[in-house]
């Protein structure tokens, strides 16, 4: 008995890597020796190698072979001498020697290398006169000026030249075709090569992209040639396991003479052996037909006026080209599917006296075979119809062996959207358009091949569902289609307000093609969604754009299929005009990119989280970085930092109070020091998504229905349950437990203390698998789902991933008594490395007037200094407390990019107005250090110093009710030490 719910082995799959062996020989040179006159008979209609380059291209097929043409012997001689060739042609005419003499002198110099002889006739060749040594001919082809010829020439070639690797590396399946007469086999072979490989192209044309499809036509079946009994009973008896079909002429050579019946004694000993396979025997002679009923043989007249539409027939009814057809045993034929995806549909409908019809015949490893899924077919071919028990255990392994396979199948591969043939619970990574993915969805698409190459990974950590949330992107062309056919790159140049653009972009109306793409892609998807941005300079190195274009996240769960369109088509709309907002141009300003050259895609992922209530949220979103610009001792910079939070992550990425910890050391956290501290900097609300009772129209202005929740008001759900510890006042005392009574703490003691998910162990591989696939240090921003029943894993989520500025490889600074005496400012954490000589305009927020609720007018009024610096020409060092660019208030000032567009150094004040941790895991953050901007954290009351008084003392320039900026005589000089992260801010001299 077979078990049914086994899971078929991966090298079972013929998964994609394993196309790339295939083929490994290819003819790329060819020599062509003949005539001026044979060449200009063949060359009539067009050039040689026009014609096979035409064919190549007709047929979808890859890189067609070079052409050399030489006239004489000698000359092809010489040339063989000197360079290599994998093909050598020559017509029966040449200069010097005949085409048999010449082929023997070709092989004392290239023994290994196929000659062909291409003729007009037979005549004087075929036979080869006895006199005549003729081993120096590999074969014999008639040229009737058919350019199809050359296709099945050099495809046949290769065929016989990869078939022992290819089969054993792949089982890929061997066609044997016995045909002695150069004249039939010339005109025969070009129509059962094309019909061979259009028939491949069409079944291997569903799900797949265009370059795995032509990989994938590496698998087709191999065509072995061969002129009598002999030689076919031995290409047999090698190939058995992989054949998938014989055809035969009747008459052909045997015991070195030609036989009447050699080809029907032939098959006739083979299908003794093996009852299932295919079999065609060819004949001129009709009568021949009863010899093949005999065997039993499909036969076919090679005299008959529709020999084409008989051999087409012969492929999709007994080769499994076709569709495969359900029938009864008596031959009543129930229903047919033309895909994998369609049989596996509909196998619970079909009959149990039919499935086992088929599957005594081995017709559905027979048609899966056909497909190039190789792997499958062979797994079925492994077991009988008798080893099952009963109908339903063939039904119940065919479908779970074709569902795993198709689901294994997609990971790591972009597959072609297609409305027709699109399964969402196959398909993990799909794409609309043919454009760029842009630089997020680029490095998803990257990370999710990079992970199937990782099989320790998933092994490691077998508990845990390692995954990459299902994905669609919108490719930048469908941006460019929608601007243009809108008129909206205006804005890409014009200074117009956010709102405005908006506001146009959801007025206009999206190309039809995209809606009906998007209608059939709800139709199966109804879990929430995240539309993300995805430019074409998003998360590169050096300018990643982190955070600059909007996310917007929807619930997706409304009754109406045409609600959750206009609501996903209104967030789609507004991710492509954030391309055009103020901050990412103001952001563009300061690198060499132009507004007008940027691009959209819009990546539509799976939203990553578990629905509690009315909310839906994961128990842990976070952000982990491959370089650690605040390392204390014992953790090193290479090491890396996390940042981590319960909920969606628009808490890390915004800079709002998160659990930030060494993975090398979770347990070693400073801000947690003292119970105090532990309440003080503990994250005491999160975002979660409503996804009930919310009104029809989201609000896409104030984040759809992303909502802010107290942590308080969620303490009975699973996520705070298994994350908070409980604050026993009266005890002054925090216990590691959320079953106690009393308040709630989000320590994560669970994750980092007592390891009940290995978030730490899996950051750092995650961090060394990152950094080895982009080649520097990453950035990856992440989520967990823990599952609150033990019999379901918990999952990690990959969200996205971009590179990170380091600055490993500094300059030496020096930093001496001098400059440290003279020093307006001293810090010993520093961000950066080098030399600043061009600042002399300081902005600060006042500190004899500084109020935390008052930061977001601060915000807006350093943009109006900055905006006037910025006509100016002046950069300038920017001064205050708490986080700059946290989203939260009550952690430092809100400035947005275009806010600080002009700023030349930034220093974060921590003292007893705003005391936050440095910022580093928020988006803000990133785009001020790949900006190569100078980030300074002075720590009033420590070893730090900034000179208040000093710096108090030089002129107002301008001043608003909360900031003041004041101009040197002459510009400070700013020396960073990165190595040992110190930086002195020394006054003019």
């Amino acid at each position: 008995m077979v078990d049914t719910d086994s899971s078929i082995p991966k090298d079972f799959y013929s998964h994609f890597k394993i196309f790339h062996e295939l083929m490994a020989v290819k003819v790329k040179d060819i020599l062509l020796i003949s005539s001026p006159y044979d060449a200009f008979i063949m060359e009539e209609d067009g050039s040689l190698a026009s014609r096979i380059i035409n064919e190549y291209s007709g047929l979808n097929l890859s890189h067609p072979p070079r052409v050399s043409r030489t006239v004489s012997a000698s000359e092809a001689l010489s040339i063989l001498e000197k360079k290599e060739f994998d093909l050598v042609i020559t017509t029966p005419h040449v200069e010097e020697m005949d085409a048999f003499s010449l082929g023997l002198r070709i092989k004392k110099i290239r023994p290994e290398m196929p000659v062909i002889l291409l003729a007009h006739t037979t005549r004087g060749f075929y036979p080869p006169p006895e006199n005549i040594d003729s081993s120096g001919i590999d074969k014999m082809f008639i040229w009737s000026g058919n350019s199809d010829l050359l296709l099945a020439l050099v495809k046949n070639v290769e065929d016989h030249l990869n078939v022992e690797a290819d089969t054993q590396k792949a089982k890929v399946r061997v066609l044997i075709l016995v045909e002695d007469s150069p004249v039939y086999y010339s005109s025969f072979l070009p129509i059962i090569y094309k019909e061979i490989v259009k028939q491949t192209q069409q079944v291997l044309g569903v799900g797949l992209n265009e370059e795995h499809r032509l990989l994938r036509m590496r698998s087709r079946p191999k065509i072995l040639l061969v002129n009598n009994y002999e030689a076919a009973l031995a290409l047999y008896r090698k190939y058995k396991s992989y054949l998938l079909g014989i055809i035969s002429d009747t008459r052909i050579p045997r015991d070195n003479r030609l036989t009447d019946d050699g080809g029907a004694v032939l098959l006739s000993q083979i299908r003794e052996e093996i009852q299932e396979l295919p079999l065609l025997l060819l004949s001129s002679d009709s009568n021949n037909r009863q010899r093949a009923d005999q065997i039993p043989a499909v036969f076919l007249d090679k005299n008959s006026p529709n020999m084409l539409s008989e051999l087409h027939d012969f492929f999709l009814t007994h080769l499994g080209f076709g569709d495969f057809i359900f029938r009864m045993p008596d031959g009543t034929e129930i229903t047919r599917v033309s895909d994998l995806r369609a049989l596996q549909a509909t196998l619970p409908d079909i009959s149990d006296e039919s499935i086992l019809y088929h599957a005594h015949h081995n017709h559905f490893s027979s048609w899966i075979m056909s497909r190039s899924e190789i792997g499958l077919a062979s797994k079925f071919r492994e077991v009988q119809a008798d080893d099952f028990n009963n109908a339903n255990e063939i039904r119940h392994f065919i479908i779970s062996s074709i569902q795993k396979m198709r689901k294994w199948q997609q990971k790591g591969v972009v597959a072609q959207f297609k409305a027709h043939s699109f399964d969402a619970q196959i398909m993990d990574f799909v794409r609309i358009g043919n454009g760029s993915l842009g630089g997020k969805a680029r490095s998803l698409a990257f990370m999710s091949a990079f992970l199937q190459e990782a099989p320790h990974l998933y092994e490691k950590y077998s508990d845990i569902n390692i995954r990459i949330p299902k994905t669609l992107v919108l490719s930048t062309d469908e941006f460019e289609h929608f601007i243009q056919m809108n008129d909206l790159r205006r804005f890409a140049t014009q200074e117009t307000p956010d709102t405005e653009i908006a506001a146009s972009f959801l007025e206009a109306p999206v190309p039809d093609r995209l809606v009906r793409d998007l209608t059939a892609f709800l139709a199966q998807v109804d879990y929430s969604l995240s539309v993300r941005s995805s430019s074409l300079l998003e998360d590169a190195q050096f300018q990643p754009y982190a955070g600059l274009y909007e996310t917007y996240m929807i619930p997706n769960n409304d009754p109406s299929l045409d609600t959750r369109l206009d609501h996903l088509l209104a967030a789609i709309k507004l991710v492509w005009a954030s391309t055009y907002y103020e901050g990412p141009k103001a952001f563009s300003r300061n690198t060499s990119n132009q507004p007008q050259e940027e691009a959209m895609a819009v990546i539509i992922q799976e939203l990553t989280g578990e629905a509690y209530g009315d909310y839906f949220y994961p128990a842990i979103s976070g952000v982990t970085q491959s370089h650690n610009f605040y390392a204390v001792s014992p953790m090193k910079p290479e090491e890396g930092i996390a940042h981590i939070a319960l909920g969606l992550g628009k808490t890390v990425v915004e800079g709002e109070k998160t659990m930030r910890f060494s993975p090398r050391y979770p347990s070693m956290l400073p801000q947690f020091s003292t119970v105090d501290d532990i309440l003080k900097n503990s994250q005491r609300s999160f975002y979660a998504l409503k996804i009930k009772n919310y009104p029809e129209c989201l609000d896409f202005e104030h984040d759809c229905n992303l909502v802010k929740r107290d942590v308080d008001d969620a303490e009975d759900e699973f996520p705070v349950m298994a994350l908070a510890s409980t604050y026993i006042a009266e005890e002054h005392r925090i216990r590691d437990s959320s079953s106690a009574g009393g308040a709630k703490v989000l320590t994560f003691a669970q994750i980092l203390k007592y390891q009940t998910f290995p978030l730490p162990e899996l950051l750092i591989d995650m961090m060394d698998l990152a950094r080895k696939g982009l080649g520097c240090p990453v950035e990856i921003e992440f989520s967990v789902n823990l599952s609150s029943n033990r019999g379901k894993k918990s999952d990690f989520n990959f969200l996205q991933m971009r590179p990170m500025v380091a600055d490993e490889d500094r300059l030496v600074v020096q930093i001496d008594e001098e400059d440290i005496k003279n020093a307006f400012c001293r810090s010993q954490r520093t961000l950066g490395n080098g030399r600043n000589e061009k600042l002399a305009d300081i902005v600060y927020a006042k500190p004899e007037s500084f109020k935390v609720e008052n930061t977001v007018q601060m915000a807006a009024e350093i943009g109006r200094i900055n905006a006037e610096l910025v006509k100016e020409k002046r950069p300038y060092l920017l001064v205050g407390p708490g986080r700059w660019g946290s989203a939260d208030r009550w952690l430092g000032i809100p400035v947005q990019w275009q806010n600080i567009s002009g700023v030349g150094a930034i220093i974060e004040l921590r003292n007893s107005a705003l005391h936050a941790d440095p910022s580093q895991g928020s988006h803000f953050f990133q785009n001020i250090t790949s900006q190569g901007i100078h980030y300074i954290t002075v720590t009033e009351g420590s070893e730090d110093f900034f000179d208040w008084d000093w710096v108090g003392s030089f002129p107002c320039v301008r001043e608003t009710e909360h900031m003041r900026h004041v101009r040197l005589g002459r510009a400070m000089i700013i020396k960073i030490d990165g190595r040992q992260s110190r930086c002195v801010m020394v006054k003019p001299r």
